[in-house]
């Protein structure tokens, strides 16, 4: 409980940041590109965690079942106003690119109650399962020194390999998501 605690406080602290491009080291392999995306080369990505719990739906998710497909996971709270400009881009791209192999996920953050999130979700017609994590444990998962999520909105994509790839600390709309995506899906 203390690790959720902490992880509450340091997204307490960044909460509904209007983007950065804070990471690791120099030695971290990742590089700020245009627009505050940040990328790895191929060869240098990391293993991203296997992220799995309930969704706000009260299903089952395991990340672990979209192995081989480029996975988009976007951690969000219904609070959150950069949340509520992204989501119609992000409902949008993940319709595009259902059928070229990319699957979205949602973390739903600091929202103690399913009701306001379950209501945003309807409004910005989301049609992506997002998993229940109202302390942050989810978020903790991610390797040190990776691409992990440092503010909510935060977007993580992860490669067919499932290797960490991108990530944007700030609220994307359509053209931006797809920077982060399209080269994935280039990749052979």
């Amino acid at each position: 409980m203390p690790a959720a605690a902490v992880a509450a406080g340091v997204l307490a602290l960044s909460a509904c940041g209007s983007g950065g491009t804070s990471g690791g080291s120099s030695g971290a392999g990742f590089v700020t590109g245009t627009g505050g995306i940040d990328t790895v080369a191929k060869s240098k990505r990391q293993d991203a965690p296997e992220l799995e719990g309930e969704t706000l739906d009260g299903d089952r998710l395991s990340t672990a079942d979209y192995k081989g497909k480029i996975l988009v996971i976007n951690v969000w709270g219904s609070w959150c106003t950069p949340c509520r400009a992204e989501a119609p881009y992000l409902a949008k791209v993940a319709e595009e690119t259902e059928a070229k192999g990319v699957a979205f996920v949602g973390i739903n953050t600091r929202n103690p109650e399913k009701g306001p999130a379950l209501a945003f979700e309807k409004d910005f017609g989301v049609g992506y399962p997002s998993l229940y994590d109202p302390t942050g444990k989810q978020l903790l998962r991610f390797p040190k020194g990776s691409l992990n999520a440092q503010a909510i909105p935060s977007t993580i994509v992860i490669d067919r390999d499932g290797k960490i790839a991108a990530r944007a600390l700030f609220a994307l709309n359509g053209e931006k998501l797809h920077k982060m995506i399209d080269p994935l899906i280039a990749e052979k």
